[in-house]
């Protein structure tokens, strides 16, 4: 056993820092990623919690330009059906964001979760298989405050048709799909998510979402 590290207040601070300033980014700059960051961020995901110890995230790095093409016009189906749904002035907002970071983006990967995996013995999942993709998703804030602390960018893609992007990128079929990802520099820091700075919606107060009981 090593010693236990110390989280003084300085330390804490720089966490909310990080916490804070962490965002959806999806404007990015050329500069491509250093070599071994994708896979670096990988390892610190993988110290993620898991139900069970399961660890059943399952990281699909997208290099290949035929792929990324597929799954760009696959968001810009949803994307339209999307606009569709929306009415008025709502829609008239709505075509004027800008909600994935494909053009730029020097690193893209899906994430999925691998239900079936018998890592962990199913410890956790049997009255809520769910748990499987809520660790996915524990691992994939991992990587996002990760990546912010090396002054990266995590843009997560989720307006996708699951079993096209699970098709396009030839996994197994019964892997679910969690999100896709866009990693780079961002191009401008702001401690604003996009969303507020285009007046879609707003923070609301920690008030609002405690409860007692």
């Amino acid at each position: 056993m090593t010693d236990k590290p110390i989280f003084d207040e300085s330390f804490r601070a720089r966490l909310a820092d990080l916490i804070a300033w962490r965002r959806d980014v999806r404007a990015f700059r050329s500069t491509p990623v250093p070599v071994g960051t994708f896979e670096r961020l990988v390892s610190l995901a993988c110290l993620a919690p898991s139900v069970g110890l399961s660890q059943p995230w399952r990281f699909v790095r997208v290099a290949d330009p035929a792929r990324r093409t597929a799954v760009r016009a696959n968001f810009e189906r949803c994307n339209a059906a999307a606009l569709a749904a929306q009415d008025g002035e709502r829609a008239k907002a709505y075509a004027t964001l800008k909600l994935a970071g494909f053009d730029q983006a020097p690193e893209q990967f899906a994430v999925f979760t691998d239900r079936s995996t018998e890592q962990g013995h199913g410890l956790g999942r049997h009255t809520m298989p769910e748990m499987a993709d809520y660790s996915t998703v524990a691992a994939v804030f991992t990587v996002w405050l990760a990546a912010r602390a090396e002054g990266l960018g995590l843009g997560w893609v989720s307006i996708l048709d699951p079993a096209e992007v699970t098709a396009a990128l030839e996994v197994p079929s019964d892997w679910r799909f969690v999100g896709y990802f866009c990693l780079g520099y961002p191009e401008q820091e702001d401690d604003v998510p996009a969303l507020e700075r285009a007046a879609w919606e707003r923070r609301r107060e920690v008030q609002r979402f405690i409860f007692e009981r």
